[in-house]
C-alpha cells in the first residue's frame, strides 16, 4: 500500500492541474452545445430567434476580439513582471558571476512580449 502512495500524489498533481485548465473550457463548450441545440430545436418548429438569443451567442466572439486598450493592458502587465523577474535577479546577487546575468536572458523574454502588445495597440485598429 506504501508504493502506492508517491504514485497517487504524482497523478494527484497532475489531475489536478488537469482539471483546473480543461474543467472550464469543457463546461464552457457543453453550455454552448447545449444552447445550440436548444436554438435548432426553436429554428426547426419554426419559431423565431429573438435579439437576446442571438446576442447571448455572440458576445464572447465580441468579447474576445482583440482591442486597443486590451493589447496595452496585456503588454504593460507583461513588461511588469519582465521588470519584476530582473529586479529579482539583482536582488538574488550583485556580483558579475551572481544570478543577475541570468535572470535578465529570463525577464528578456516576457520583456520583449510585453513590448510587441504595446507597439501591437498602436496599430489595433479596433477601438473600445
Amino acid at each position: 500500500m506504501e508504493d502506492f502512495i508517491p504514485v497517487f500524489a504524482i497523478f494527484a498533481v497532475f489531475g489536478s492541474l488537469v482539471a483546473i485548465v480543461v474543467g472550464p473550457s469543457w463546461l464552457k463548450s457543453r453550455e454552448r452545445r447545449e444552447i445550440q441545440q436548444t436554438v435548432r430545436v426553436a429554428l426547426e418548429k419554426g419559431q423565431p430567434l429573438p435579439a437576446e438569443v442571438i446576442e447571448a451567442l455572440s458576445k464572447d466572439i465580441v468579447k474576445n476580439l482583440p482591442s486597443r486598450s486590451k493589447d496595452l493592458r496585456r503588454g504593460v502587465l507583461i513588461l511588469s513582471a519582465a521588470i519584476g523577474v530582473a529586479l529579482l535577479g539583482y536582488a538574488i546577487g550583485t556580483r558579475e558571476g551572481d544570478a543577475v546575468y541570468p535572470m535578465l536572458g529570463v525577464a528578456a523574454i516576457p520583456g520583449m512580449i510585453g513590448l510587441a502588445f504595446i507597439v501591437l495597440s498602436f496599430f489595433n485598429p479596433n477601438r473600445d
